[in-house]
């Protein structure tokens, strides 16, 4: 290991690259601070356990934190020009290319991978910056511990993947086909996703912040422990898809399908959900703030849920049921409801004034 102060270098590098503040690193350390600028500072130095968060959070591999790792762009930047002058040998599944298709451990800038196949594991523990990746088949491909930033993977195959424990800022997955791949403890920030094809995947203990997933299918997916942030769903299919114990703030999911959705244990606030589809929908243990509902809701389920400042506007509510519910300030704006579904607002103390019941 280096000096404490080498190694506040190290951190306050690694962290500035990911564009977050000594604040948002303190919180997914779960330590203040001013303990990270300490760090930073040189004035105190992680334990073994907190090195190894850093490592998760930073996308870096623990060697990053010892005195023979070479960051060195110009040996990078070699490593990237060597490789993008042999298009054809890394495209090639001949056996006797494995070496030049392991990219476990590099630090690639700038080079043209378009096409490649058959990466597998052989991708984990790397940093990319401006790489291009279009049209590649990466089913299966396994990314730990990985820095990715301003890369195209646009219109590639990543089905039954697995991406852990790694950071993506500004990188385009736009029409790419993610099915059945699981996202577990990855940092994904400003990425296109739009158009992507992500059912049955599985989003755990990650967090997408100003991501683009327009148009994309992600029903029967399952989001879990996650936090989502000033994203885009617009049109969006979350049919079926399963949100448990995460937190969804500031999005946008005008006209997407939540048939058969199920909200549980989580937060789901300050969003826009104008045009979007409710029928079979299901909120349990949810926190609702700030929000609009408008159209109709059918068949829909709402219990021991906090509705604050939740406002349905123009809506019909039919065959909905609520139970145990805490309404506050929330309020129904020339709306109706059948004649259950009234009772039940009615039994749980909501102002109902604004809500007929239709006949």
């Amino acid at each position: 290991m280096l000096s404490t102060r080498i190694i506040g270098n190290k951190i306050a590098e690694a962290r500035k690259k990911l564009n977050i503040t000594q604040l948002q690193l303190a919180q997914r350390m779960f330590i203040s601070a001013q303990a990270v600028g300490k760090w930073e500072r040189g004035e105190s130095m992680p334990d073994i356990t907190a090195f190894n968060r850093l490592a998760e959070i930073l996308g870096v591999d623990l060697n990053y934190f010892s005195e023979s790792f070479r960051s060195g762009s110009s040996e990078s930047a070699a490593e990237g020009e060597a490789l993008a002058e042999q298009p054809a040998a890394l495209k090639t599944g001949d056996p006797g290319n494995k070496l030049k298709r392991d990219m476990s451990l590099g630090n690639w800038a700038d080079a043209d991978f378009s096409g490649l196949k058959n990466l597998n594991e052989q991708f984990s523990n790397s940093n990319l910056q401006r790489c291009l990746f279009i049209g590649s088949d990466l089913g299966g491909l396994v990314m730990k511990s990985n820095h990715v930033e301003s890369c195209d993977f646009s219109g590639s195959g990543f089905s039954r993947s697995l991406l852990q424990l790694s950071n993506f800022a500004g990188s385009s997955f736009k029409d790419c086909n993610l099915q059945e791949t699981e996202f577990t403890k990855c940092h994904v920030q400003g990425c296109n996703l739009s158009g992507g094809n992500f059912t049955n995947s599985a989003f755990q203990t990650s967090n997408f912040d100003s991501c683009d997933f327009s148009g994309a299918d992600m029903s029967k997916s399952n989001i879990l422990g996650s936090g989502i942030s000033k994203s885009a769903f617009i049109s969006c299919s979350l049919k079926e898809t399963k949100l448990s114990k995460s937190y969804i703030e500031g999005c946008d999911f005008s006209s997407a399908d939540f048939t058969g959705a199920e909200f549980k244990s989580g937060a789901f606030v300050y969003n826009s959900i104008p045009g979007a589809v409710w029928n079979q929908s299901t909120f349990i243990g949810m926190q609702l703030e700030d929000i609009v509902f408008e159209g109709s809701l059918q068949d829909c389920h709402f219990e021991n849920c906090v509705f604050k400042n939740v406002t349905f506007r123009n809506s019909g509510l039919l065959n909905t049921f609520f139970k145990n519910n805490s309404f506050k300030r929330s309020t129904f704006i020339n709306s109706v409801a059948d004649r259950i579904t009234f009772e039940f607002l009615k039994s749980g103390n909501a102002d109902v004034s604004g809500l007929s019941v239709s006949a």
